[in-house]
């Protein structure tokens, strides 16, 4: 068979599909493939392959080196030129006559490995160590800060708010401190108003950002209680605050939206909270892509590497998932959690995954 014999059948191939010949222009694609990009079958004829690739020189590469083994390509971004980028997972494969034929699996934005099943034991221990060395510093603030604030008491309200912020703050580190040394069940999940918690995000990170980076809210009201942590939620939220105020960004914003028939790690949910940390700093470092949330990986010198693989877990604890999509000058982190129907209570929810 030939790359121009090449024609499947629309009814047998859902998944997008596009295919060159040997001079690496496309000779055709499939409805699936059209429909996914947007475009017209007539717009993608006599284009380049490697013109699709948006982001990245991955599939360039792969079209360059010579081979008959099909290729993974994970993380395309593929689009027309001018045109918004789709996101998909890529196996290349070479057809008759020295052609080329692109599988695209489309994905909204790329999820990380799961920490729990790639780092070993001796990274586990080393946290734990981490841990207990952070115990007496912080033993030591929470003195000064009750110092500081039987100091301030009845002088400046505003004083004692920020005072009282970072008591509030030292006694969740502890916290976290405590279950890395002595793992406990997971609290129950009580109601909690995602809106408050990001508030208290917020607020934190306007201290620590100044006058450097504007932090922007654009909140869904329509947004119902839902059963969480609210101390590890914030926590991980505000990881993804910070790592968007540490990449360079002028602007950050926080997005929150509702979602209806939504899938969350393959499982279907009428109603769904999507949170979204945006940012127009650097972008998500190439060499990173694979690795990004697994602990002790940064991409800043001064950086844990704890932040995103905590954020992960904080998700998969209320059933959601944790997702990018990145480029330089655009990157957006989001949380997608499972909300209650109107009808049905928070408690009850929680019991209903059970």
């Amino acid at each position: 068979m030939t790359a121009a014999e090449f024609t499947p059948s629309p009814e047998l191939m859902a998944t997008p599909l596009v295919w060159s010949g040997a001079d690496g222009r496309i000779q055709g694609a499939n409805p699936a493939f059209c429909r996914w990009l947007g475009v017209s079958v007539r717009r993608l004829l006599g284009q380049p392959l490697v013109s699709l690739e948006t982001q990245g020189e991955a599939l360039a590469v792969r079209l360059t080196t010579a081979g008959s083994e099909t290729t993974r390509l994970p993380r395309l971004a593929l689009a027309l030129p001018g045109e918004a980028p789709r996101f998909a997972d890529g196996w290349l494969s070479v057809i008759d006559a020295g052609g080329w034929l692109l599988e695209a699996h489309p994905v909204d934005e790329f999820q990380g490995a799961d920490p729990a099943q790639l780092l070993p034991g001796a990274f586990s221990a080393a946290l734990k160590g981490l841990a207990h060395e952070l115990r007496n510093p912080l033993a030591g603030l929470k003195g000064a800060a009750q110092l500081l604030a039987r100091r301030a008491h009845g002088r400046d309200a505003e004083e004692s708010e920020l005072i009282d912020l970072i008591g509030t703050e030292i006694e969740r580190l502890n916290t976290l401190l405590e279950q890395l040394l002595s793992p406990a069940p997971q609290r129950p999940h009580a109601p909690l108003n995602i809106h408050a918690a990001l508030e208290r995000v917020l607020r934190l990170a306007e201290n620590e950002a100044g006058w450097s980076v504007r932090l922007l809210r654009d909140y869904d009201p329509s947004i119902p209680e839902f059963p969480g942590d609210a101390d590890r939620l914030t926590q991980a939220l505000l990881n993804l605050v910070r790592n968007a105020m540490q990449s360079g960004a002028t602007t950050v914003t926080v997005r929150t939206r509702v979602e209806h028939g939504l899938r969350i790690a393959e499982q279907p949910h009428p109603l769904a909270l999507r949170l979204e940390v945006a940012d127009d700093g650097r972008g998500v470092p190439e060499e990173l892509t694979e690795h990004l949330f697994l602990p002790l990986v940064s991409g800043r010198a001064e950086g844990t590497g704890l932040g995103l693989a905590l954020a992960q877990q904080v998700a998969r604890e209320h059933r959601g998932t944790l997702s990018y999509r990145s480029r330089p000058g655009r990157t957006v982190f989001t949380v997608l959690l499972p909300l209650p129907l109107a009808e049905q209570a928070p408690a009850e929810m929680e019991m209903s995954d059970v």
